[in-house]
């Protein structure tokens, strides 16, 4: 039986954005392993009947002995391992696990979802992370793209070749679970921001734009966030800063929840200002897969979830007036307008980010793989 590898910097994200791809891959026939570092969510995934190997990575260093360790950590697992493929998500897995992959002989295969905070400023660290993106996407047998905005940049700057990469819709959405709700015709517009609570996912643009608001429209609107605080990273709002919004009445802080198309289906508009370089974001996914209106901004990823003004509207980046004044239009709309806005949203989920497309691409690709050894 061949093996399968995926690997990812949590377990978290294995199973939240890969679950379905995992049983898709059993079905198939093959033996499943996952290797990323143990939390809550490591249970879960060895009840998939995958088998399960912890790593330790750091997500937020970039100590260079620290790297290399984590090479050598993925390329002990793989020399007694002898996987088949493996399958890399998130920054560090595509690039070191590749690494110690090729090393042990194992076929690979990543996806590139966004090139986060490295990619905002042309900087030490931008040459550095951008070398070793070419160093080791060239040695992946096949790179999967969540826009072709990124894909663009890999090939225009000689990082891999046009034939090796491929897009995708993101990392797709599950019709049958996000289906669509209507929020309910109450007089209250709600506003919902579903991120990791950092500043470059637009939060503090969120909290600003929501000041302005709640004070022009009092109870009849409410603005939410629903996400967990990343302390690892540099950019995390602190949990100080969300208790001040919300002891003034600015937003409700949801915490993290395992039923987010609960507060999803209840919301009027889901809200991601991000300028983070993101893949396609999940939460715009899912928003789109509910049948909710968008606002996001015309960045990097997030722009292909949106038809201006027909399912949602974009906004300029980093800017609190116009992400207030995109908030102010979808609160002056009747809750009808909402609801057309929403169903334009569902056909382009069926349309373009049904996750099985993404499924699909990943088995076809796991059996020429398999097949050519």
């Amino acid at each position: 039986m061949a093996v399968i590898v995926l690997t990812a910097n949590t377990s978290w994200y294995i199973y939240n954005f890969r679950k379905n791809t995992i049983k898709a891959l059993i079905d198939n026939g093959y033996s499943i392993v996952v290797i990323s570092p143990k939390d809550e969510y490591s249970d879960k995934i060895i009840s998939l009947g995958a088998d399960f190997i912890p790593v330790h990575i750091e997500r937020g260093s970039i100590n260079p002995l620290k790297e290399v360790l984590l090479i050598i950590r993925f390329f002990k697992i793989y020399n007694k391992l002898k996987p088949d493929v493996v399958l890399n998500f998130t920054p560090k897995n595509n690039i070191y696990s590749t690494l110690a992959a090729n090393y042990a002989g194992s076929k690979v295969i990543n996806n590139i979802a966004g090139l986060g905070v490295s990619f905002n400023k042309n900087n030490f660290l931008y040459f550095i992370v951008k070398n070793l993106y070419k160093l080791s996407q060239n040695k992946a047998y096949k790179v999967f793209f969540q826009n072709e905005t990124d894909r663009s940049f890999f090939i225009d700057n000689d990082l891999i070749p046009i034939s090796k990469t491929k897009r995708l819709p993101g990392s797709g959405v599950d019709l049958e679970r996000f289906c669509t709700v209507s929020a309910p015709d109450d007089g209250v517009v709600r506003f919902l921001l579903v991120a990791r609570l950092l500043v470059e996912k637009g939060v503090v643009h969120f909290a600003e734009a929501a000041k302005v608001l709640k004070n022009k429209y009092g109870d009849s609107v409410e603005f939410n966030l629903l996400g967990f605080i990343d302390s690892v990273s540099p950019s995390a709002i602190s949990s100080d800063q969300i208790n001040i919004w919300v002891n003034e009445g600015i937003v409700s802080y949801l915490g993290v929840s395992q039923n987010v198309e609960r507060e999803i289906g209840r919301s009027d508009c889901i809200v991601l200002p991000s300028f983070y370089r993101e893949g396609v974001p999940k939460s715009l996914l899912e928003a789109c897969a509910m049948g909710k209106p968008i606002i996001t901004t015309d960045n990097v990823g997030c722009r292909e979830t949106v038809v201006d003004g027909i399912n949602g509207f974009l906004c300029t980046p980093r800017s609190s007036l116009s992400l207030l004044e995109k908030m102010e239009s979808m609160i002056n709309m009747t809750h009808a307008q909402r609801l057309a806005m929403g169903e334009y949203s569902r056909k382009k989920a069926e349309n373009e980010f049904d996750e099985k497309i993404v499924i699909n691409e990943y088995v076809r690709a796991v059996k020429e793989l398999v097949r050519a050894y």
